[in-house]
């Protein structure tokens, strides 16, 4: 099928009504923040640390009414978070007492991060595990594959035959080719994202900087002005994202993608980041 946002977009339209909550997590996906208001339903932010979504946040979510949960498994983007198996238990304890939960899972980091997969499906009654093929082998590549339970594939296999029909054709044996031949060294790619994310982390804490960045192709830094240090970075010839993108009531921050980064950016960029992120100091005038 196409892309994971087409995949959230297919999930919630055949699912849910107009007015009815998702759960999504906050910092999340700024995409995915834009189009759950643009098809007119409420967002319910759960708040995120290093392990996924927090499990009381979650269940205050789904006791206020939110009737859909969107998760990111691993290389969540912006944070880093990765879902570990101690956290995937205490969600799929919270999902148990909310059964009729549509439960979507995007394991868009699949080939780029070490660390293991802990899914949560199959505690509620609907769910949907989305893998895209974009982050390791090209954004070009539009293309994800899907599972779920019986009722919620034929539901998406209904809607997709109403619009397009299938991606191509091409692009799926490509894919197929590229997945059966190993094209990608998934150890070397992670461990290249590991070795700059964690670089960074490091150094910015020598500067006494807290820095997120678990896994994935991103590093989330708080600050108390988004803006302030974006702008400063900016002048110090370094780009980032404004946390505004990402945000729903969670904390300011900025978004650093490592992607680019070399070994001999590391201690430049620390640099920059923790003059940027102190308080301005306070000045009086006449």
């Amino acid at each position: 099928m196409s892309n994971r946002l087409g995949a959230a977009f297919l999930f919630i339209t055949h699912s849910l009504k107009p007015g009815d909550p998702v759960a999504l997590e906050d910092p999340g996906w700024g995409s995915l923040l834009d189009l759950v208001p643009a098809l007119g339903l409420h967002t319910a932010p759960v708040g995120v640390d290093d392990d996924g979504p927090r499990p009381d946040e979650l269940r205050r979510a789904l006791e206020s009414g939110a009737r859909a949960l969107i998760v990111t498994g691993r290389a969540q983007n912006p944070t880093g978070a990765s879902v570990t198996a101690t956290r995937a238990r205490a969600l799929r304890a919270v999902l148990r007492d909310h059964p009729g939960t549509l439960l979507i899972e995007d394991d868009h980091g699949h080939g780029i991060v070490d660390l293991p997969l802990h899914p949560l499906a199959g505690v509620t009654r609907h769910w949907a595990f989305v893998r895209s093929a974009a982050k390791a082998y090209g954004p070009d590549l539009r293309l994800a594959v899907l599972t779920g339970d019986a009722v919620t594939v034929d539901r998406v296999r209904g809607r997709l035959s109403l619009g397009p029909g299938w991606v191509s054709l091409l692009l799926q044996r490509a894919v197929a080719h590229l997945w059966a031949r190993g094209a990608v060294d998934r150890a070397a790619v992670a461990r290249s994202y590991r070795d700059r994310r964690a670089g960074l982390v490091d150094a910015l804490a020598e500067r006494g900087v807290d820095a997120h960045g678990r896994s994935g192709m991103n590093v989330w830094v708080p600050v108390p002005d988004e803006t302030g240090a974006v702008a400063r970075l900016i002048q110090a010839g370094w780009a980032v994202a404004p946390g505004a993108r990402f945000r729903l009531a969670s904390r300011q921050g900025i978004r650093i993608t490592v992607s680019p980064l070399t070994a001999e950016d590391i201690t430049p960029l620390a640099d920059a980041v923790a003059e940027a992120v102190r308080p301005s100091p306070a000045r009086t005038y006449g």
